[in-house]
């Protein structure tokens, strides 16, 4: 591979992970490089969150990273601090795309958004997410045994999402009172779905008996992109809406409608809608593929969406970029 340092630089594609992918000790090799980037990002990201990010990454539990409120300001760091280190290293993109908290980095790498407000949203919107999350276990509360339901969200694998909606609208239609969503359309052969753990329980019965392979609970807070998390949409509003959202210098890709983001004020609606709507990833996915890019990265922890690019039949690979060691690695092909 080559760089805008030296030679050809092929035309890439950033994707950026989302909630989810968090692991301790994530990042911290990336600022061991002597990145000034990353380091300035690190520095950037702990005055905001007043709190040192490198020390709450090398000391914290997986139990604690599962919080919003740490989860959503981590990964986007991470995911800026990779992207940083690729730029660094001659690989910018010429278009990007996020998977619902990913959608932030790639707000800030499109020049939406300063690396600042992108640090600033994404705390605001993580702990508004926490809280909804904290509520809706709280009101769970089993009175007979103590004990809080988690509602969440689940991945239904093996089942076409046109399968998944059709069952949900069947069960919704003999209880109006099913609490339980499609959240993310992830490739043609995973959806996830939100709901409250009664609901989730009872999804996981079903879905099998439909004929999904699995039904895997996610390592998130809360029923994220579904109505009952609506509260954290209220809270995170007047925060977005006194941010400054320019217009796109690279083309990028909403989560909600699936498709090119026209201008900042469009922008700025979508990140709100998208807290309660579907990430529709299969959509941003094809529309990307149309723009024909000749090398798509993962840019942030985790394999997640490499995975989900090659279930949806993308002959063009995309290639790990989250790690220091990843991203070295790109230049050896």
């Amino acid at each position: 591979m080559t760089t805008t340092n030296g030679t050809n630089h092929r035309a890439a594609v950033f994707l950026f992970p989302g909630q989810g992918v968090q692991y301790p000790g994530m990042a911290l090799d990336l600022v061991e490089t002597g990145s000034a980037g990353v380091r300035e990002l690190f520095e950037l990201a702990s005055g905001i969150m007043g709190s040192d990010m490198a020390a709450l990454l090398r000391d914290s539990d997986a139990e604690t990273l599962k919080r919003g409120d740490l989860a959503q300001p981590a990964i986007t760091l991470a995911n800026l601090a990779a992207a940083a280190l690729l730029g660094e290293r001659g690989i910018r993109p010429l278009a990007c795309a996020g998977h619902s908290l990913g959608e932030y980095a790639a707000l800030q790498t499109a020049g939406i958004i300063s690396q600042a407000d992108c640090f600033t949203l994404v705390k605001h919107r993580g702990a508004a997410m926490q809280r909804a999350a904290e509520r809706l276990t709280a009101a769970g509360t089993t009175q007979a045994a103590g004990m809080a339901q988690a509602a969440g969200m689940a991945a239904v694998i093996g089942l076409e999402a046109e399968r998944v909606e059709s069952l949900l609208a069947e069960w919704k239609a003999g209880n109006a009172a099913l609490e339980l969503y499609a959240a993310n359309f992830n490739s043609p052969r995973q959806t996830v779905v939100s709901g409250s753990a009664e609901a989730l329980a009872l999804a996981e019965e079903r879905f099998k008996a439909a004929g999904a392979r699995r039904v895997v609970p996610l390592r998130v807070a809360g029923p994220f992109h579904s109505p009952l998390i609506a509260a954290a949409l209220e809270e995170f509003r007047p925060v977005l809406e006194g941010t400054a959202f320019r217009e796109p210098r690279i083309p990028v890709y909403s989560n909600v409608t699936g498709e090119r983001i026209a201008s900042g004020a469009e922008a700025k609606s979508l990140a709100l809608e998208q807290i309660t709507r579907a990430v529709r990833w299969t959509a941003v996915e094809g529309a990307l593929q149309e723009a024909g890019p000749e090398l798509v990265l993962e840019v942030g922890p985790g394999k997640v969406l490499q995975g989900l690019w090659k279930d949806s039949g993308n002959a063009l690979p995309c290639y790990a970029a989250g790690t220091a060691a990843e991203i070295e690695h790109l230049f050896e092909r």
